[in-house]
């Protein structure tokens, strides 16, 4: 199965929730590309400091969203904060929810997709910090490990990313989701 998948993310992105899930993906045969700002390499953050730096394989100018099967959005604060204001970042990821194609958010990843407006009506999680916000944005938030809504993936932390991964990888595997909303 050739599947390709696009991680969003730039400085300042929790290392484990970018690391974990990519390799996950890669044992299955994906072929998984880190999307981001700018070109060259992104900056890690791990166990309240700096840490690695992951090389970017594509631009949001270069990117588009046709193209991959799947998105993944790791958490972090710094991260999800700065992708939130870019309108191009925006955009990517509005394009994977019009074409109905799995999304995965963990952390505070989520973040992202309030500032595109694509989680009214869907249920999911969260880290807890960022609850009220995605209540307010008409989300039904529950507290659980990982949530799958309609190929919608979302966990509340790096502990749950054994779920996470499993969820993701299972969503990525099933492709499109036809939504049956009443």
């Amino acid at each position: 199965m050739n599947k390709r998948i696009a991680i969003l993310a730039t400085n300042g992105f929790e290392e484990s929730e970018l690391k974990s899930p990519k390799e996950a993906m890669e044992k299955e045969g994906f072929n998984v590309e880190i999307i981001s700002e700018e070109e060259g390499k992104i900056k890690a953050w791990a166990d309240g400091n700096w840490s690695n730096e992951y090389a970017v394989n594509k631009t949001l100018d270069n990117a588009n969203a046709s193209d991959y099967n799947a998105l993944v959005l790791p958490g972090g604060v710094i991260n999800p904060d700065k992708l939130r204001r870019n309108e191009k970042a925006l955009k990517f990821v509005k394009h994977f929810f019009e074409q109905k194609k799995p999304v995965a958010a963990i952390c505070h990843g989520p973040q992202i997709l309030i500032s595109a407006e694509v989680v009214k009506g869907r249920k999911m999680t969260s880290f807890n910090s960022i609850k009220v916000d995605l209540i307010n944005a008409g989300a039904n938030w529950v507290d659980e490990e990982v949530v799958v809504d309609e190929g919608f993936v979302t966990s509340r932390n790096p502990n749950d990313l054994p779920a996470f991964n499993s969820k993701l990888i299972e969503e990525i595997k099933e492709g499109k989701h036809e939504f049956q909303h009443a």
